[in-house]
């Protein structure tokens, strides 16, 4: 397996005015398979737009993206998104949502109730199978979001701001679940977000990407994903390193913003 390639990206946005936005410039990754990779940067940096890009939403005006040697010319079920907010169905069931992806390629009603009944006891949502999606927490939807994905058995899980929506103490535990399903699936995992915590604990791979136009700026790769896979993720945050690799990546950013907001001034 050859992983996911991506080769001199670049994404320009014409606006009507006869302008153009450069959202991302010469973007190279090579990112194996199982890795799972935080990306971090300040706003507008085009986080967003290089996911969209990976998942085939967007086609990039330069470059391309490749997957086991194959090249991403749109959507497609090797690779799932799991968005902010869950995207669900909520006139289905909970095992209706997930058990979507396979219902859609024609699998047995039979095949497709293992499939879903292992998922929902993997994210442990098993007594919920038979409720309705707007009935659930919002940490619960996010739960059967990510079922839903790995129903359709992706070779790589796009997490766009997936748990930035949540309360502190559920997005702690969404963040541990996100490890064990990792470590269990092997799924190399692709994780945008705005919390430098966050992609420390989620990333043992973190990029920190720089704005205007957007391209990577520093490649960190961290023990701390690995330790949180079987320990507390508050002693995570106690450990040797975190701490201080944590103020670093905050400078980096605090930095970047103060420029951007430097050269709007300017422009004014």
């Amino acid at each position: 397996m050859d992983g996911l390639k991506l080769e001199n990206i670049s994404m320009r946005f014409d606006l009507p005015n006869g302008g153009a936005v450069q959202a991302l410039k010469d973007v190279s990754l090579d990112i194996k398979e199982g890795e799972i990779m935080s990306v971090l940067g300040p706003s507008g940096c085009g986080k967003t737009t290089l996911l969209n890009i990976i998942a085939g939403f967007l086609a990039p005006t330069d470059g391309t993206v490749s997957l086991n040697g194959n090249v991403v010319h749109g959507p497609n079920a090797e690779r799932g998104m799991v968005f902010q907010k869950g995207a669900l169905f909520e006139w289905m069931s909970v095992r209706q949502n997930v058990d979507f992806g396979p219902r859609m390629k024609g699998m047995p009603k039979a095949e497709r109730d293992v499939i879903a009944d292992h998922l929902l006891e993997t994210v442990g949502l098993q007594d919920f199978k038979e409720k309705a999606v707007y009935e659930l927490s919002g940490g619960m939807q996010q739960r059967v979001a990510l079922a839903r994905c790995l129903a359709n058995d992706p070779d790589v899980i796009l997490m766009d701001e997936p748990l930035g929506a949540l309360d502190a103490l559920t997005r702690e535990k969404m963040q541990g679940l996100v490890l064990k399903l990792w470590k269990e699936t092997g799924k190399t995992i692709i994780l945008i977000t705005h919390s430098v915590e966050e992609a420390l604990l989620l990333g043992e791979r973190l990029i920190v990407m720089a704005p205007r136009p957007g391209r990577l700026h520093k490649e960190y790769n961290l023990p701390f994903a690995e330790r949180g896979v079987n320990a507390d993720l508050r002693d995570v945050k106690k450990s040797e390193g975190f701490a201080e690799t944590r103020d670093e990546i905050l400078t980096m950013i605090w930095d970047m913003e103060e420029e951007i907001m430097g050269r709007s001034e300017e422009a004014v």
